[in-house]
């Protein structure tokens, strides 16, 4: 599969210096890409790279158009317009549809004929599979689950009963949506188990990463909105609400029962506590805490970054006494303030 610059353009727009009838098979880096490949400049501190690349063409923002005389599309998201590109010529493999004699299908489950059930995969009494969905080997699909279509569960994805996957979701191996949220009181020094009695619905377009796991509502459902993305090894507890086209990168861990808003950007290993509420357009920086509820739009840090360790301990100490040290400004301050009005 191959495409000119020309054909690339009329498709997703942007304006062409050079020759628009180059060749482009496949993507590739500044570094490394060659004959037949594109690349892209999203970056600054990369256009040293930019000089010197081999690539067919490059996608480049109209900034950088004058430091290369490659054949370039110029635009102002490289990054993005490099994404479409690359869908483009690495498009989705489409198996043949059917169920495989090595799967269990449960007579009640509708499976949608141009389906794909794979090998090992189990789908349960009432639940529904959509029109080119494709359940990969060794997936579970409990009571009452639906299946959005052109969905896809790679292999070994448990979605437990009555849960909601929506239109064109992709979810990896390892994917556990819809159990129990950590859910038990304590009574007499015990703990007793609530049943978790809500489901998990998640909406069209969301992507979700290799053991991310999504609990199931105690009462009320678990939601996750259209157009979601979730990194690999994200915890999501029970009752929580992620809003739509909000990004979640590696780690992060959501606590019960909280509310983020849409067009949020969580960062890896952050950590949300439980029964905060997030509003719309909020970045929260890698490893950052948040404590308390976010109703400002901006972005927030939290996280203590790292120094040589003999300046790191010393930075600690000081931190340890801030309250201390505090105090013993306020009483100069206030040293000051009585000698200034004594002159006077």
């Amino acid at each position: 599969m191959a495409f000119t610059l020309a054909e690339i353009a009329s498709r997703f727009g942007g304006r062409i210096a050079g020759d628009p009838q180059v060749l482009i098979r496949q993507v590739g880096t500044l570094e490394r890409a060659g004959e037949g490949q594109i690349a892209f400049l999203a970056n600054p501190r990369y256009r040293g790279r930019l000089a010197a690349t081999k690539a067919a063409a490059v996608i480049v923002a109209p900034d950088a158009e004058a430091l290369t005389g490659v054949p370039r599309i110029v635009c102002n998201n490289p990054y993005a317009y490099f994404g479409r590109v690359s869908q483009l010529l690495n498009p989705p493999a489409r198996p043949a549809a059917g169920v495989d004699r090595a799967a269990t299908v449960a007579k009640g489950a509708r499976v949608a004929a141009t389906a794909r059930i794979e090998a090992g995969a189990v789908v349960e009494e009432g639940a529904t599979v959509g029109e080119r969905a494709w359940i990969g080997a060794g997936c579970y699909v409990g009571t009452g689950v639906a299946i959005g279509e052109d969905s896809r569960l790679h292999p070994s994805v448990v979605v437990y009963a009555d849960c909601r996957i929506g239109a064109r979701a992709i979810l990896h191996s390892g994917v556990v949506i819809g159990a129990d949220g950590f859910g038990i009181a304590h009574e007499d020094e015990r703990w007793i188990r609530i049943p978790q009695v809500g489901r998990v619905v998640i909406g069209d377009d969301v992507d979700i990463g290799a053991n991310t796991t999504i609990d199931r509502g105690a009462i009320e459902d678990t939601v996750i909105e259209d157009g979601v993305k979730l990194d690999n090894q994200i915890q999501i507890g029970h009752n929580c609400r992620v809003g739509a086209h909000t990004a979640m990168a590696g780690f992060v861990g959501v606590a019960g029962s909280t509310d983020i808003g849409r067009h949020c950007r969580i960062g890896a290993a952050a950590i949300i506590l439980g029964h905060l509420s997030i509003c719309d357009r909020v970045t929260v920086s890698a490893a950052t805490v948040i404590s308390h509820s976010i109703r400002t739009p901006g972005t927030y840090t939290g996280m203590f970054p790292a120094a040589e360790h003999a300046a790191w301990a010393r930075n600690t100490a000081y931190v340890r006494h801030l309250a201390e040290l505090a105090e013993r400004v306020r009483t100069l301050e206030k040293c000051l303030q009585e000698k200034d009005t004594g002159n006077g």
